[in-house]
């Protein structure tokens, strides 16, 4: 390898003088080439089983087999034949790799990621033991205010994993029929049965466990019963639904394989009053018909100053249907419009009193809408009751009104509180949506992540687990090596990052998660190179490494501000031990097609 791989590049400079860099491919790092000697005894070739005792001892790959290293072998006589330089290759070497073999194939992400690429997590628990992949608006294709709705944000959803979609209902303007809608703001309406249709087509080419279709309801009664149907045909054995039953408990992602759910509030209800002449029933109310839930502006004026606020104000994503503890228990109402609410697993249902009693856990399993603000607001006095809540219900955050732009809030503030649902806006881009796909690539991908042990434990009163407190417990040391960066000189131009000169490439590694493990590094800058070599090692002590993910962030050094070249997002309990191949993605979260970094993982 190396100097075998030297080409050149020209950059023109002032005065129109030609500059000339060597473009020089890295040799295998010293730590690969000591470990190489230790598996082959000293000898310059590693065969089939030293492989395996390298894959299995220093990769930590369990449950690697020989027949996995016989492929390697397959795959690197495959790129021998390609190789002009090695046509003549000593034909007794067939079974055997040398150091810059093996250090190919560890490049290789396909082979050497950093992460399981298989469901390993248990998959039996109630729905409300996992962290599920959310989308917030997920019609939208731009803005909060004036974008288009469609369904191709949905399919794009859906193909990344996305397990939680959210549809807005509404009347079209003689409501005799259901648009999707972001309401009172000027972006155009999707067709619902465009949307539903998308789910069905979609929903499991990523992974087979739930979709869950969260629905904010503006519909009258008898468009309620329009959408039931429209639901029910669309779906068919694949609509998940308990009928009349109350659920206890929730279902586990492995009991709904390849099933469709719907959350939402039941439909409004009214209790029959003594008040109301011959007995009669009263109007039933629409929610769109609600001044209290719908209305821009302030809450209502008879709602409790000491009370933590938990609704937006933007008519959207409220937590609707507010019903007191007291007739949740004894339920004297009259329903509307049943076969609706027959189809909903997932009751979005909200107590009324103090922030405690909307938190009660008893009786019947429910979901919480919460915005980012509230959860801020309520965690300060409140997030025992939190952590309680989230163990056996369901709570979703969604991101604050003011984000008009789709932009997201840092996902932390709901996990660390054991929320299950944090709503993203999927179209946006950034260091929280980052943080979002980078928790979704545990377990396989699948959509779902069982929430860590912590979060789920049972504590005496006043011996809660605190998420905002500095953890006292004994911390596991995580080490990061960088050693180099592989592909941009193939997936960018020769001035793409600078005009005069190559790129000047160093590499941020940040640890996000409890507030005692946030932490960020730094290698040093390697100047004109586009195979940057750093050998540089780092060291994080974790008191929750099941919540702490590694952010990762290449850039080229400028005067001015530095130049995005990659960035990755890796949950750091999912690590894999030993070399590895970490590929990079754009602003998007899309994944370049050879940019990597060789990096090394170790935990003590």
């Amino acid at each position: 390898m190396g100097n075998n791989m030297a080409t050149h590049n020209e950059y023109k400079s002032l005065l129109f003088f030609i500059r000339k860099f060597k473009v020089i491919e890295p040799d295998p790092p010293q730590d690969l080439e000591e470990a190489f000697s230790k598996f082959t005894g000293g000898e310059s070739h590693m065969s089939v089983e030293q492989l395996h005792r390298f894959m299995v001892e220093h990769q930590g790959e369990e449950h690697y087999t020989l027949s996995d290293s016989e492929k390697v072998f397959e795959k690197v006589l495959q790129e021998r034949k390609t190789c002009q330089e090695t046509v003549q290759a000593d034909h007794n070497r067939e079974h055997e790799i040398t150091l810059d073999e093996l250090f190919r194939f560890l490049l290789h992400n396909d082979f050497n990621a950093p992460l399981k690429a298989q469901v390993h997590h248990d998959m039996g628990a109630p729905l409300s033991h996992y962290f599920i992949y959310t989308g917030h608006n997920s019609y939208l294709t731009g803005n909060q205010l004036s974008s288009d709705c469609s369904e191709e944000p949905i399919i794009k959803a859906l193909k990344r994993g996305v397990r939680v979609i959210e549809l807005d209902l509404w009347p079209t303007c003689y409501k005799d029929d259901i648009k999707v809608d972001h309401g009172w703001t000027f972006t155009s309406p999707a067709s619902v049965e465009k949307c539903l249709e998308c789910i069905n087509e979609y929903g499991f080419v990523a992974s087979q466990y739930p979709v869950i279709i969260t629905i904010e309801d503006h519909l009258t009664t008898d468009l309620r019963a329009k959408f039931t149907e429209m639901v029910t045909r669309i779906f068919g054995e694949v609509l998940y639904y308990p009928g009349e039953e109350c659920l206890i408990e929730f279902p586990s992602p492995e009991s709904l394989k390849n099933r469709v759910i719907i959350s939402t509030k039941p439909p409004r209800e009214r209790f029959e009053s003594n008040q109301i002449k011959d007995n009669s029933i009263s109007p039933l109310l629409n929610e769109s018909e609600s001044p209290e839930e719908e209305s821009f502006g302030d809450a209502s004026p008879n709602s409790s100053r000491n009370e933590v606020e938990t609704e937006d104000t933007n008519g959207s994503d409220r937590d609707e249907g507010s019903i007191s503890a007291s007739e949740y228990d004894q339920k004297p109402y009259l329903e509307c419009s049943p076969d609706y609410k027959r189809i909903i697993t997932i009751h979005n249902r909200k107590l009324k009193g103090c922030l405690k009693e909307k938190l009660r856990t008893e009786g019947e399993v429910r979901r919480l809408s919460w915005s980012e603000n509230t959860l801020e607001k309520a965690s300060e006095s409140h997030g025992a009751d939190i952590l309680r809540f989230t163990q056996k219900n369901i709570l979703r955050v969604y991101p604050s009104a003011m984000r008009v732009k789709s932009t997201n809030f840092k996902p932390h503030i709901g996990w660390m509180y054991g929320a299950q649902m944090v709503a993203f806006n999927m179209q946006g881009h950034g260091k929280s949506l980052w943080l979002m796909q980078g928790m979704f690539r545990a377990n396989g991908g699948c959509g779902y992540v069982k929430k860590p042990q912590i979060l789920m434990q049972k504590h005496q009163c006043g011996n809660e687990f605190d998420p905002a407190r500095i953890q006292s417990v004994k911390k596991k040391t995580l080490k990061v090596k960088v050693y180099m960066g592989h592909g941009w000189s193939s997936d960018f131009t020769p001035t793409y990052f600078d005009k005069f000169s190559p790129p000047d490439f160093f590499t941020k590694i940040r640890v996000i998660g409890m507030p005692g493990d946030v932490a960020k590094k730094k290698t040093k800058v390697m100047m004109d190179n586009w195979f940057p070599v750093w050998n540089e090692e780092f060291e994080f002590s974790l008191s929750v490494p099941e919540l702490a993910l590694l952010l990762i962030q290449v850039k080229d050094k400028d005067q001015g501000r530095d130049d995005f070249a990659g960035q990755t997002c890796l949950p750091v309990s999912e690590l894999k031990h030993g070399f590895r191949s970490v590929p990079l993605y754009n602003r998007k979260g899309e994944k370049f097609k050879s940019v990597k970094l060789l990096m090394r993982f170790q935990f003590e």
